[in-house]
């Protein structure tokens, strides 16, 4: 079944008519995504340029955004797997609607109105269903982990109406390949093969995106959205698996896909933006 994904279609794709500051929460691929293409340039995976570089920094500021980061080596940067997000909004939300860059903070009353967040390739890696309702602290990669960890936010999400907040989805991985160990494997633990593994990143993600049965099918507000990085990345439904790798075992996408992410992504914000009301 499709996931019946928001329409942003009737809203306009013009830039916001005032600055915008923008915070993304990332680690590598974030990094890339944003960097110019060239040798690597950077630390802490903030990049001035990158081999893998998509060029997101570049059109967001040409489009009125402000862009701060927060990545390794940072109080709100730290850990961004699917399993830290929910102690990460629920203890330090104030501390990411005024992050600067790194563990700089604004103290002149700016916040930034737009929070963006990601995690990355690996929590695609997602072994089982796991059992309901989920732990969304638990570390362990099951689906019904992963969607209570995402449940957890929409709480303190409702408690921030004047912050936008989209969720970048995870990157694909390379498909593996299966070898002698992954069939076996396959044999004994069939819920965790590369197929099974394929598909409930694909589920999860549609879940993500999903207005009417998704994750945000109970959610009122206008300040939640989702960019499905992660269909991008497997060419629109052609595969569960990435279509735009670094390298053969390199799940990092590459130039090419993060370009193609990034012009998507800048429309896709405006128009959030202007249905958040802005």
């Amino acid at each position: 079944m499709q996931p019946s994904v928001l329409d942003l279609s009737g809203y306009s794709s013009e830039k916001p008519a005032e600055p915008v500051d923008l915070l993304f929460i990332h680690h590598s691929t974030g990094g890339h995504l944003l960097a110019e293409k060239g040798e690597a340039v950077g630390d802490n995976c903030i990049y001035a340029t990158h081999p893998n570089g998509g060029g997101l920094r570049k059109m967001l500021e040409e489009n009125n955004y402000i862009v701060h980061e927060a990545s390794y080596g940072s109080l709100v940067g730290d850990k961004t797997d699917i399993c830290h997000w929910n102690a990460k909004f629920r203890d330090h939300m104030d501390k990411v609607l005024t992050c600067r860059h790194q563990d700089e903070f604004f103290t002149d009353g700016t916040k930034n109105r737009i929070v963006m967040f990601k995690s990355c390739y690996p929590n695609n890696r997602i072994e089982s269903d796991g059992d309901g309702p989920g732990d969304p602290d638990s570390c362990e990669l099951t689906t019904a982990n992963c969607k209570a960890a995402y449940l957890s936010l929409l709480g303190y999400f409702a408690r921030q109406p004047e912050t936008l907040f989209v969720v970048v989805t995870a990157p694909a991985l390379v498909e593996p390949s299966v070898g002698i160990k992954g069939f076996i494997k396959s044999v004994l633990r069939p819920e965790s093969s590369i197929d099974r593994v394929g598909i409930r990143a694909r589920n999860f993600n549609n879940w993500l995106k999903d207005v009417e049965n998704g994750w945000l099918k109970d959610y009122e507000l206008n300040n939640v959205v989702v960019f499905d990085y992660y269909d991008i990345l497997t060419g629109s439904g052609s595969s569960n698996w990435s279509m735009y790798p670094a390298g053969p075992r390199d799940s990092h996408p590459n130039s090419e896909g993060n370009s193609l992410a990034a012009l998507e992504f800048v429309p896709f914000l405006n128009r959030a933006l202007h249905r958040f009301g802005m």
